[in-house]
């Protein structure tokens, strides 16, 4: 199908995409266009990656929009948020405006209302819905990007709910759901009353096969050599045979540490092969890389980047990830070793995929697991990139006959999995029901029943009366725990339940939190508080490592009084968890206490990202506490705000009024404050000399530090800073001037 024959989509997109080099549209997408996807017909796409389903989306989008409606793009991820606004700003140059939500999850998204197309995760949509944001009764096209994590376990309920809600609050609206190929695609659109195009098409070609020994064999029959030398490794012979081939590589295996040590020896293979101008562009890689953190983790990925390799996993900074994929999209990295958590979408093509392990470890199992059929299909399917590729090679690796055959059989000539619903899990329950009931979805037990029926869960199940049983429990703790009211069948939530369910808690979190902070005799100290909000449900603890449980055992004696609520038995069953979080809470203690980021992830033994991925739920964790303190009349709201602010900035309590100076931070405030410059008034009235030495003499620094203090002239022209300090240009962002984590 030509794009000049659209329908139903505006004058301008035919012409542009022309512009765009898409002159034809591939089957699917024409398929899709048969079905009405232009004309407001609902969708699932279950078509393979690299397909175009994004060019789907936005004919849905721009053409619902063009009919006077607004549009909604929901991602799994944030860092797709980022990707897909910036595709989606194209059209901005036509009159449509595009904005993304993905965070404080107390907001209604008010300024939302303007745009015409919103890019939003669905635990944000969620938080929307919850927070009654007004603009939602206006949608008429919402988009679900990576739809079949409807059976993923953590995320899943989320947007198997949102998009249930969405659907009853907007009963005309177009659902466009886009999916990797999976064994059931026709249940989702039965759920969604849509139509469904399935296919396996791809633009180019996508080889599947196993390599052993000296050799590939492919799954059409097709064997050709690839030889393995002396010393060497079969997945540095396929990098090698790969660069040579002009192509890059991307290897998926199953650990954090086994991608930064297969980074590092692939390096090895590929640093010989760089150009002088490829070797240029890496340096400057590496250094923004180290510009992000000063940590081990930091210094190792840079170390890997100069020589042409990387990795990637969820211990890097999110910077971190973003520097290794733009370099690797540029093909001037040519090979990234990566965990599993890279094929969930994320615009990575390369020409070869390696699986060098498909068995990963799995607490519930004990043991490893081999990886399902669908993860391995969506790794696969990063292999390959239209226009760039002239076809795409993904390979698992044998180490015997036997494997190869079971790698045949389980892999390559296996469709992927049916998706399931995982609704009918309490955790998952606990908090929908109530969010459901607050935001008036349902004010009755029948009605609440009526609105599960709604779900995929419902749609697919074949256990009679399952969801009802866990409800009526769910129910049980929610009224309990005085978050719902019950009079008979009437349901309602509480003041607390309300509060509860806008500020995104699960409500066994905000229990837990309830009762901690009820049990305080005395002003909670920092470290009480930070345990308090380790060990919610919402908060992933750090492991215990070999030898930690004597050591926190020790702590929690040493400091039992700031600990609040009853401390368990050590021979209770909750009693290694509840260490667990101790751990958590002296690595946040530690943060607060202005300890160096590299010395924490040392110390921990933790990435970067898992740094900051825990000091912003914990923030986000206290927030809620002090909402939930002042909710309830208890006194302690002061010593929680006083935590949150600590761990956000990462600083003692001395520093709190400077810190919170946009441009600051932690690194920054210290140096200020042991000048004399105590607050935000000594800092507005402060001798510029004095200043600019505490910033390291960076000029345009000390300027923005000064205009967001307030200061009337803050101009550091002529001004020299006082002591001994190396002056700094103002694009310098070296190491030693971080701030924060990354901010500054």
């Amino acid at each position: 199908m030509n794009v000049s024959a659209l329908s139903g989509v505006p004058e301008w997109l035919p012409d542009h995409l022309q512009r765009e080099g898409i002159e034809e549209l591939y089957p699917p997408q024409a398929d899709a266009v048969d079905a009405g996807v232009t004309e407001g017909e609902s969708l699932v796409a279950s078509v393979p990656t690299a397909s175009g389903k994004t060019l789907v989306a936005e004919l849905a989008m721009c053409a619902s929009v063009a009919r006077g409606g607004k549009a909604l793009y929901i991602v799994p991820l944030r860092a797709l948020a980022g990707e897909k606004r910036a595709e989606f700003e194209a059209f901005e140059e036509y009159g449509l405006s595009v904005g993304v939500s993905t965070g404080n999850y107390e907001s209604d998204g008010e300024w939302l209302a303007t745009c015409d197309i919103i890019v939003a995760t669905s635990e944000k949509v969620d938080s929307l819905v919850r927070n009654d944001a007004p603009w939602i009764d206006d949608l008429s096209c919402v988009v679900s990007d990576e739809v079949h994590l409807v059976d993923d376990g953590h995320r899943g309920p989320t947007l198997e709910v949102t998009l249930a809600k969405l659907r009853q609050r907007n009963p005309g609206l177009q659902v466009v759901a886009l999916s990797a190929t999976i064994g059931n695609p026709e249940i989702l659109a039965e759920w969604l009353d849509a139509e469904l195009v399935d296919s396996t098409w791809r633009p180019i070609d996508l080889k599947k096969g196993v390599h052993y020994g000296q050799a590939i064999q492919l799954e059409d029959g097709e064997q050709h050599e690839l030889g393995v030398r002396d010393g060497e490794k079969p997945t540095a012979a396929i990098v090698r045979d790969t660069l040579d081939d002009g192509g890059s590589t991307l290897v998926f295996v199953n650990s954090r540490r086994n991608a930064e040590a297969a980074a590092r020896r692939l390096a090895d293979t590929v640093e010989s092969r760089l150009t002088d101008e490829e070797r240029e562009r890496l340096a400057d890689v590496a250094a923004e890389i180290r510009d992000v953190s000063d940590t081990e983790t930091s210094e190792d990925l840079a170390s890997a980047v100069e020589r042409g390799a990387a990795f990637h996993h969820a211990g890097l900074a999110s910077d971190h990830r973003e520097l290794v994929e733009d370099a690797f999209r540029e093909r001037a990295l040519k090979v990234v070793s990566a965990t599993p958590t890279l094929a969930a979408g994320v615009n990575t093509p390369s020409r070869r995929v390696v699986v060098r392990d498909w068995r990963r470890y799995d607490g519930a199992a004990g043991g490893m697991k081999p990886l399902s059929v669908l993860e391995v299909h969506q790794m696969c399917g990063r292999a390959g990139r239209p226009g760039l590729d002239p076809y795409g090679e993904a390979l698992l690796l044998a180490n015997s006959h036997d494997e190869l055959d079971e790698l045949f059989d389980r892999y390559i000539w296996t469709e992927p999995e049916p998706v399931r619903s995982k609704l009918a899990a309490e955790p998952a329950l606990r908090t929908h029901l109530l969010a459901t009931v607050a935001s008036g979805f349902a004010s009755s037990r029948s009605g609440l029943l009526e609105f599960l029926d709604r779900t995929l869960y419902a749609t697919q199940t074949d256990e009679s009366g399952r969801l009802e049983r866990v409800t009526d429990d769910v129910l049980d703790y929610l009224v309990v725990n005085d978050f719902l009211d019950r009079n008979g069948e009437d349901l309602q939530a509480t003041s607390l339940g309300h509060t509860v369910s806008r500020l995104y808690l699960d409500p066994m979190s905000a229990a837990e939190i309830v009762d901690g902070l009820r049990a305080a005799d005395d002003r909670p100290s920092a470290l009480g508080l930070f345990h308090l909000a380790s060990r919610t449900p919402d908060m992933y603890e750090l492991y215990l490592r070999s030898g930690d449980s004597e050591e926190y055992t020790m702590l929690a004696h040493e400091r039992e009084t700031e600990l609040l609520g009853s401390v368990p038995s050590e021979f209770e069953d909750r009693w290694e968890d509840w260490l667990s979080a101790l751990k958590t809470a002296r690595m946040l203690e530690d943060w607060a206490s202005e300890l160096d980021e590299g010395e924490i992830t040392d110390r921990y033994g933790i990435g970067p990202g898992d740094l900051r991925g825990k000091v912003d739920t914990a923030e986000w964790l206290l927030s809620a506490a002090e909402r939930l303190a002042g909710e309830l009349g208890l006194e302690w709201a002061p010593a929680v705000r006083e935590a949150r602010t600590r761990v956000q900035h990462g600083i003692q309590s001395e520093l709190i009024d400077l810190a919170g100076v946009r441009g600051v931070g932690r690194k920054r405030a210290r140096r200020l404050f042991e000048t004399g410059i105590e607050t935000r008034a000594d800092l507005r009235n402060a001798d510029k000399p004095v200043v600019l030495g505490a910033l390291r003499g960076r000029r345009k620094t000390a300027e923005n530090v000064l205009d967001n203090v307030g200061r009337a002239d803050s101009s550091m022209e002529g001004v020299e800073p006082e002591g001994s300090v190396t002056v700094e240009s103002s694009g310098s962002n070296s190491q030693e001037d971080q701030s924060s984590l990354g901010e500054f």
